[in-house]
């Protein structure tokens, strides 16, 4: 056996999870070790949520900063706001935001060669620490960009986001079981590395969900858990040095849909219907799945978040092309649309 390919985990060097914590946010940027001024880019309504907290905190702890509004994530729109935030000279670019602010910040912080810091308002998927970026193009799939250097959260904020980020967050999660057994299965069949330790991580990232579904039933989604749970799904990516661990087959099945059906549904969502699926094709327990879907408010059809028979189809039957020299359960089962068809009627997606 040849040596092992060079392998670099790149990790988040402070994470900080309080409660109406906000205030103490330029003490953080400090105990990182940036002290010239930030760029923060973010969101309209992110932005009248939290500015003023954030600019007094700033202001406080002697930091200068300058904002910048994320459009989306198209390849134009990233390059422009790199410009600007380039513009700044600043020495940290901050990501104040749900999924879209916090992915443009880590790609501009990538381009512009600047440590990242992640701040997430809303807990719906697993990039709030990871160095992996959805871009949105002719193929959207995710590319790798930097791991933050610091990831600062308010509990407090993140409760107050729409309950369907939550579930969304709660559906990135439960992928990650589909995930790893994609990547052990692709371990199996061409030898491609496969770390024991970030697989675990990841699944019992997945776990903390399983196993307080009931609760969540009851009492409504507990914030802190959930973002607990995504940031050490994050942590594993940076530890796998790939997005593996965290991203199989219902990823490039919500990927597929993100190109079919744009902007319908979120990404965690997405990714929770297609772990139905793919649960199902591994010959894993999917009840299961759909069961601490549900029981976290999360959908477990393709009609709740407004999606087609034929849509659903027509995702699993193009899925695997996304990223071919990925291997996932979908490499194995030749996805025509009468199987996917069947498949998605079996597990009661559609």
């Amino acid at each position: 056996h040849d040596r092992m390919k060079s392998h670099t985990m790149e990790l988040p060097r402070l994470i900080t999870v309080g409660e109406r914590n906000v205030s103490g946010f330029g003490r953080f940027l400090r105990r990182l070790g940036s002290a010239g001024p930030v760029s923060l880019i973010t969101g309209c309504h992110v932005k009248r949520i939290a500015q003023s907290k954030i600019e007094g905190s700033l202001s406080r702890s002697g930091i200068g900063f300058g904002w910048h509004l994320a459009g989306t994530n198209e390849g134009g729109s990233v390059r422009a706001l790199e410009r600007q935030v380039g513009r700044d000279g600043g020495d940290t670019v901050v990501g104040v935001g749900g999924g879209r602010a916090v992915d443009a910040a880590k790609i501009v912080a990538f381009y512009l060669k600047k440590p990242f810091v992640s701040v997430p308002t809303a807990a719906s998927h697993d990039g709030i620490s990871s160095p992996f970026v959805s871009i949105r193009g002719d193929k959207p799939h995710s590319v790798v960009a930097s791991s933050p250097h610091g990831v600062f959260v308010d509990i407090d904020i993140i409760r107050r986001a729409p309950g369907r980020l939550l579930a969304s967050g709660c559906g990135d999660l439960i992928a990650n079981i589909t995930a790893v057994r994609d990547w052990e299965l692709g371990h199996r069949r061409t030898g491609e590395y496969y770390g024991r330790y970030s697989a675990s991580l990841a699944l019992m990232s997945a776990d903390m969900i399983l196993e307080n579904s009931g609760p969540f039933a009851r009492e409504g989604a507990d914030p802190r858990i959930v973002v607990e749970a995504l940031i050490s799904a994050g942590v594993a990516s940076c530890i796998a040095g790939s997005s593996r661990p965290c991203s199989g087959s219902e990823h490039l099945f919500s990927h597929a849909l993100d190109r079919i059906a744009p902007g319908v549904g979120l990404h965690g969502e997405k990714c929770g219907i297609g772990a139905i699926m793919m649960s199902r094709l591994h010959g894993q327990d999917w009840k299961r799945i759909a069961g601490a879907l549900r029981d976290v408010g999360a959908p477990t059809t393709a009609g709740e978040i407004g999606l087609t028979k034929e849509q659903v189809v027509e995702a699993l039957v193009t899925a695997q092309q996304l990223r071919p020299e990925r291997y996932t359960i979908l490499r194995e089962k030749e996805m025509t649309k009468r199987r996917a068809s069947g498949l998605a009627e079996a597990t009661g997606v559609v």
